[in-house]
Order: C-alpha cells, then structure tokens, then sequence
C-alpha cells in the first residue's frame, strides 16, 4: 500500500485557508481578458488537493455558470493544458480518462494500459470502472476486450475484476503449492501454461506472493522475472513483469517508469504526466526514495533537466521537494536496496557469452582464407571480421599456430600492417589469449604520462582469482617484470593497497559467516561513520580492515555482509560509499560493490557510459567487448536493455561505424 505504516505519502495535502468561492473568483480573473495568468493558474492549483479542487469546480459552476475544466482547455495548450486539466478530475475518472485515450481511435496504447491495471488497488478499479461507466455510459471490461487480445488480454480481464486477496496471513503450504505451479506451467514444461501464471499473479494477495517469489527463486535458482522473460512474450509479458514489480514495490515500479520517461532523447510526457498527477496524493514521497536511491539523482532534478516553462514549475510543485538537498537515505529505499541484495545472494544466473567455439572447425582452411584476405592489393576486412569474430578463443590461438605452420608467418604481425585504428585494435585483441590480453591493457593503462585508473579497476575489481593468477603470468611472461611492482610504482595511497591486494589473486572462495558478516558490516559502518556505536580501534587500523574486507572475502560472504549493513544502518553501502568517499578510491570500491551484487550489470553500465553523450569511449568498449565476449556478453546485453529500455546492438549502432562497427555487432551477437 501507499501509506507506510499508516503515514501519509503523498506529496501534495489540503490547503489550510481554504476558501473554494475564493479560489473559484482568483482562477476567473486569471482566465479573463486577453492571454491568461498561467502561473496563478498552476500556484493554485498545484497547492490544492484533489478533494479541494473538486469544490473550486462547484463553486465555479454556482458563481459563473461555466465548467472550470473547459474554460482551463480553452485558455491552456499542449502539455500544461493536459497537466493542469488532468488534476482537475477525481482520480477514478482522470484514470478513466488515461484508458478511454489508450483504447480508441487507431492502435492501442498498451503501455497505459498495462501501468493503471497491474498497479491499482482493488477499491481503485472498482472505482474506475464506476467512473467509466459514469462518464462514457460504457462497460470498461467490454472496451478493453474488443480492444486486446489473446493471454494479454486475458489477464487485464482478471486485473479488471479488482479481486485480488488482501488478508496478510499467508498459507506456507500453498507458497510453496503455487511455487511448485510456476515452476511446473513454464521452466519445466515443453510450452507454457498461461493459465497458472493468469490465475496465481492476478489473484493472490502482494504479501503471499512476495512469498512466492522468495521461495520460487530459492527453490529453482531463477528470479520469477528471468521465468517469465523466457516464457511470455510480448505485451503479455511486459504485463506480468509490471505485476511483479508492483508486487515488489509499486514505489519503485512508479521510479523506474519515471526514470525511463525521462532519460535519453525526448520526454515521454503522457507518462510523466499520468504518474505524477495519480501518484502525488498517494506514495510520492516514497517514489523520490526510491529514485534518489536507484538512480543517483533527485526526481525533482531529474525533472527540472528535462522539462520547461510552466509544465516544468507545476512538475516540480507536484514532486514537492528535491532530494539532492538532504542527500537522505530512507525506509523505502532501504527496503528495496535489501532486496536487491536478496536477489544477489540466491540467484544462481548461467553467465553465457556471445561468442561460442565454431562446429566443423578447420583451422587449415581458416588460415588460408586469412591470408588470401590479407595478400596483394587491398585488405578483404570481412572475411577477417567473420573468421575472427565467429571462433573461440581456443580456436583462434589454433589458427595463429596453423598459420605460422602453413606460412612461416606470424599471423598477428600480418593483422598489424593490414589493419588500423579502432578495428586493428578490437580483432589483435580477440586474437590473443585472455590472460595476455587484460595483462596488456594493464600495462598500457600504466604506460607513458598519466595513468588510466579507471582500466586498472575495471580489470582488477572484476576478475576472479584463477584469472587473476593468469594475468600474473602473462605479465611476466610478455614484461619480464612483476604486476605487483608495476602497480606499486604507478599508483598510491589507499588506491595502491587496494590494486595490490586484488593483484594477488586471493579472495576467500568459502560460504558466508554470519558472525563475522555482522563484525565485518559494524567496521565498513564506522569508517563511512554511520555507525551508532563504535568499537575500540583507531582510524587507520579499522581503514586497513574495511579494505581488506573489501579485497579479501568471499562474495557470497560479501553479500551477507551488505545486506547486514542495511540492517544495521538503514543505509546502502554502494550508496553511502559514493557519498562519503572520492576520486579513485572510492571508483575502486563502488567497483568491487557494483561487481559483487550483479557484475553483468556493471559492465553494462560501463557500456553505455562509454558511448553517451558526444564521442565514443572506443578504449572502454573495445576492451569490455573483448573480454567478455566468451563469459557474459549475453547476460550484459539483458541486464543493458532492461536498465536502458535500448538494446545493446541499437546503441552500438548508432554510436559507431564502418569495419569497427561490423565487428562490434558481431561480437554483440544479435538485437534484443
């Protein structure tokens, strides 16, 4: 529900002094005349509630004989009009409004749709199909089917009824019944039964199915979300998603469409507007700590970014507040912050890259086709980019041998002088062993002027031990000289110890303890000096330990720690390191958290970073492409299409060109 414990969420309340004849007089003389007073019009508005607004209309009606809501549309245009307008109605009726918009006239707007039914109560849908019938003298259920189809349909259907359970007390037994269920209708069987994901996720009650998915995740190893992305599709699948993260925490559904609505080109205002206007009476203010939390910045300057002119002010009167003031941490985002971590520590995700070992491997005639590619006039960068691009690893380092068999020739130093820039760079990369690959961009990252600690924490942070220990050899072996030394000379401070101690390669690889996990996160808390109490220990000696936490345990241990560190502090870790800490060390750290709780996540945040804005980060992505395309390329290009709502192959695309984008789009492996 909106109401935390009872506590009113929403970011607009009554007005004290109200006076609706006032109001309803002020609101006419800002209409009359030429050209109208926008900003008294949306200052008085934007401070009543929608109970009080409802009155001004009254009054309106009794005073001047006019509607309020035509003379606003007459006087107002474009996407204010519609703002202003859209708080004038009763919620019921202003959602009735949004789904009468979504279903007439040519095509559907299934994203509306799907928004208001997967996140109403069932005494709102009651009341929408009240005020639908009331305004349209028309059946709702009626409208949406003659308007939908198949098991989409279906299930707006059974959200339409507003039946879903409501009592609190949850049944074990039938958990794990419904658990056995999912599992049964989807992952184990040859098709889906529709059906049983219709009948459990339209009808139980939020708090049994949380329940659900606890245990459906613990039980099979897979989120209920990863099921449901391999056995829906298509609006029926986006649906059930949005079911799911209501059940979760409608708060932070409401954040992430909000997010999405903004980010990257153009606004998408219908739903700026439409959550803004339904949400702000009832859990706003849980939606901006959600926000604050998930996506580093204020809803309230996130909005002020990407918005103008009146509709921006009313917006921001809307939102009530920006976070990035108190830069607070709050109940609701902690809760949702604790989840994330639930889900880390249980899911036991099947990492698979893009790029797999080739069938009917001849490294004979790939040799050949190589070096015909490369001889005489002119450079055949296809037949390299295909050969290359379409072999693993393994296969590749077979070919380099064949070909200096075959030809007397070192096929890299042929690649060298065929091919440049960008594309000479990303294939004598995939032609070398991975361990000597991440060696180079470690030395190169430490080479010349300057050094590039950003490559050096990417590589370091996310690399596990027996990876590491072949990076140690492969950097001797092609330097003649130690990592640890190279490390030590090129970097310092707090930095220096953390590479150093990643460098060695000798994270624990045990179970979680739980003992410990509560010392571990009572010493993080008390460097980043949150901590209610403090134990006997100076500065340094506890600094010493939190890196050590940080660099030496386990991630399993990890995660048990971060989740008791919320517990202890009402806090994120990623979150209060990012606020408490800065430059490097803090990069370095945010890195080791960011890989420890979802690393294909932070690699694709690193990807899209690489290419936003003007330029292209080509050093990032042709390294990031590189090595991961044979460990979890495939679950990056998911976790980057689910956060950015692009796929991965789209934003390549449009970001790069020529022989470097073919390669790149092949190593991408297809559009999501």
């Amino acid at each position: 529900m909106a109401n935390t414990g009872n506590r009113y969420r929403g970011s607009i309340t009554d007005y004290a002094d109200f006076d609706s004849n006032r109001d309803a007089e002020a609101l006419y003389t800002a209409m009359k005349g030429f050209g109208s007073d926008k900003e008294a019009i949306l200052e008085l508005i934007t401070s009543r509630s929608n109970k009080q607004r409802q009155e001004i209309c009254q009054s309106y009606k009794s005073l001047y004989g006019k509607d309020l809501i035509d003379d606003l549309k007459y006087e107002l245009t474009g996407k204010f009009e519609r703002l202003i307008v859209g708080l004038m109605r009763p919620l019921a009726y202003f959602d009735a409004k949004e789904i009468k918009d979504a279903i007439s006239g040519i095509g559907t707007d299934e994203k509306c749709l799907i928004e208001i039914l997967a996140s109403r109560t069932n005494q709102q849908i009651h009341q929408l199909a009240e005020a639908y019938k009331d305004a349209y003298e028309r059946n709702l259920e009626e409208d949406v089917i003659a308007d939908t189809s198949g098991h989409f349909k279906k299930m707006l259907v059974v959200l339409l009824q507003g039946t879903r359970e409501e009592d609190d007390v949850v049944s074990e037994d039938l958990v794990a019944q419904d658990v056995k269920d999912l599992y049964e209708a989807g992952e184990l069987k040859w098709g889906t039964d529709e059906a049983q994901f219709i009948y459990i996720l339209g009808n139980r009650s939020k708090q049994h199915l949380r329940l659900v998915f606890d245990e459906y995740l613990k039980t099979t190893g897979i989120p209920i979300e990863a099921s449901i992305r391999g056995e829906l599709s298509g609006d029926f699948e986006k649906l059930m998603l949005a079911v799911v993260k209501c059940i979760r925490s409608t708060a932070e559904y409401f954040a992430e469409r909000l997010f999405k609505a903004m980010k990257g080109l153009g606004t998408r205002d219908n739903t700026l507007i439409r959550i803004m206007v339904s949400r702000s009476e009832l859990d706003m203010l849980d939606i901006r700590e959600v926000f604050r939390t998930k996506y580093e910045k204020s809803l309230y300057s996130m909005i002020k970014n990407d918005t103008s002119g009146e509709y921006k002010k009313a917006l921001l009167k809307l939102c009530g507040g920006d976070d990035d003031a108190a830069g607070q941490f709050f109940p609701e985002a902690a809760k949702v912050a604790y989840q994330m971590w639930e889900l880390s520590a249980v899911a036991r995700v099947e990492l698979k890259g893009t790029v797999r070992p080739t069938p009917n491997f001849d490294p004979e005639a790939d040799a050949k086709a190589l070096r015909k590619a490369m001889k005489g006039l002119g450079t055949d960068e296809d037949t390299i980019i295909d050969i290359v691009t379409h072999r693993s690893n393994d296969q590749r380092q077979q070919i380099r041998q064949t070909f200096k068999s075959h030809f007397g020739r070192d096929l890299m130093a042929d690649l060298k002088s065929e091919i440049s820039g960008s594309l000479a760079k990303l294939i004598l990369g995939l032609m070398m062993p991975p361990a000597h690959y991440d060696a180079k961009q470690l030395k190169k990252a430490m080479e010349g002027a300057g050094t590039d600690e950003q490559a050096l924490i990417e590589i370091l942070a996310t690399r596990n031990n027996h990876e590491i220990q072949a990076i140690n050899e492969a950097y001797r072996e092609d330097y003649r000289r130690s990592l640890e030394d190279d490390l030590t000379s090129d970097t310092s401070g707090h930095l220096k110890r953390i590479l150093v101690s990643l460098a060695t390669g000798n994270r624990d690889e045990g179970p979680e303890n739980s003992e410990q996990a509560r010392e571990d996160a009572q010493v993080i808390a008390e460097i980043l000096e949150i901590a209610d109490t403090t134990s006997s220990g100076d500065k340094p000696s506890l600094e010493t330990r939190f890196m050590s936490i940080l660099c030496s345990r386990s991630y399993q241990h990890l995660r048990r720690v971060f989740q008791e560190f919320i517990k202890m502090t009402n806090h994120d870790v990623e979150h209060t390191i990012k606020k408490e800490m800065s430059g490097d060390v803090r990069d370095a750290l945010v890195a080791i958290v960011q890989s420890v709780k979802n690393k294909p996540l932070f690699f694709a945040d690193k990807l899209y970073k690489s290419m936003k804005g003007a330029g292209t980060d080509e050093k990032t992505l042709t390294r990031i492409m590189v090595s991961r395309s044979e460990t979890d390329l495939l679950n990056i290009r998911r976790e980057f299409i689910e956060k950015y709502d692009k796929s991965l192959h789209h934003v390549i695309e449009s970001d790069n060109s020529g022989d470097y984008l073919k390669a790149l789009l092949a190593l991408c492996g297809g559009e999501d």
